[in-house]
Parts: C-alpha cells; structure tokens; sequence
C-alpha cells in the first residue's frame, strides 16, 4: 500500500498564489507516475498535472503555463506550484500515485481562489 498526504491548500485572491505538496509513505518503491487531480463541487474529477518518474511532465490546458508540477529527489513528494490563480481553479485537490498496476490516492486538500 501507498499513503499520501496532500497539505498546502487554502484560500487565496485571484491572482496569488499557492504550492501544494504530497508525501508518499509505504510501498513507495516502483512508483512511476504521480499526479495532481482535482474536483469542483457538482463536477467529475480531472486531471490537472502528471509527471513521469523520469521527470515528464503534462499538463492540462486550463492550468499550462500557470502551475508546475515537480517531484522531490527522493520521488516520494509531489508538489504543485500554482500561480495566477483564478476563481475557476477552486477546488478539492487530490495527489495520486500510480504503482505497478494500482493507483493510490491521498485524502485531498481544498483550494478557494476568491475574486
């Protein structure tokens, strides 16, 4: 099993900015790719951010440009700097771990962005 702890979040005005970060604990070994996702009240989740365990990073279009997605040197943190916030990126953050075939995800942590 992998735990993850996801802390950082918060409220900020537009325009400002916030990082959050993860910590893996337990069968972190073999763990590739991690990920940010998140979820609006009355909406599915979606993907904000991945990076590969060799440091490839994807983003999706609604956030490219204003967040940066990094992992510690041990690879078993996760961070997401995020700046320019916007109202619209309001939401419950999720960090997830993918390991051989399962996926593991931490407990979340809220962002409100206020106009």
């Amino acid at each position: 099993q992998v735990r993850l702890v996801e802390s950082g979040g918060g409220l900020v005005q537009a325009g400002g900015s916030l990082r959050l970060s993860c910590v893996a604990s337990g069968l972190i070994s073999s763990i590739n790719a991690m990920d940010w996702y998140r979820q609006a009240p009355g909406k599915e989740r979606e993907l904000v951010a991945t990076i590969s365990n060799t440091g490839s990073a994807f983003y999706s279009d609604s956030v490219k440009g204003r967040f940066t997605i990094s992992r510690g040197n041990g690879k078993n943190a996760l961070y997401l700097q995020m700046n320019s916030l916007k109202p619209e990126d309001t939401a419950m953050y999720y960090c997830r771990a993918q390991r051989l075939a399962a996926a593991f995800w931490g407990q979340g942590t809220q962002v409100t962005v206020s106009s």
